[in-house]
């Protein structure tokens, strides 16, 4: 089984959510890649190796990445779909406004804010404003999860020793700005 996590930053540093987004992957099981996407943000990727967990480091390094605009983004994610069983991330702006997009494109559904991971296909969730959790399966040939961070502890962020490969695919959608 494969993972791929989609990293939150800000080109500078790695958002600490996503450590715990990598501690809920962790529990899928099966190697899981994280995906730095942006713009000057190498030292995201060289902190993203070091997490405990991380077998890969991708790197997508464009001025049109730089923002995390989810028209870019989420047409960069399809891209890398193809090698995964799981696209995983925490729960952010961003990601709420990217993971529906991917979720569409692959035509599968999404799985929203999940606090707890049951097995590679069934998962747990609030519903009802929190007030009831529900449990989930999926039978989507790839998972696209969105992970409520305050559930998952976060992974450690020192001891790791993932490699680093750049992604020298760009897709720059166009016709939107950032303001």
């Amino acid at each position: 089984m494969s993972i791929l996590l989609i990293a939150e930053h800000d080109n500078s540093t790695l958002n600490p959510a996503t450590l715990s987004a990598v501690t809920a992957a962790s529990q899928l099981g099966g190697d899981i890649s994280i995906l730095v996407a942006g713009s000057g943000c190498q030292s995201v990727a060289d902190e993203a190796a070091q997490v405990m967990g991380i077998s890969k480091v991708l790197l997508a390094d464009n001025a049109c990445y730089e923002k995390g605009m989810a028209e870019n983004l989420s047409v960069l994610i399809v891209e890398l779909a193809a090698d995964y069983n799981h696209i995983i991330a925490a729960a952010s702006s961003t990601i709420k406004d990217t993971m529906p997009r991917v979720a569409a494109l692959l035509d599968v559904g999404q799985l929203t804010e999940i606090v707890a991971v049951e097995s590679a296909d069934t998962f747990k969730r609030p519903i009802y404003a929190g007030n009831a959790i529900a449990t989930v399966q999926s039978l989507d040939t790839v998972k696209v999860i969105t992970v409520r961070a305050s559930a998952f502890e976060k992974a450690k962020a020192e001891g790791g020793n993932a490699n680093t490969e750049v992604v020298d695919v760009v897709f720059d959608i166009g016709g939107f700005a950032f303001r």
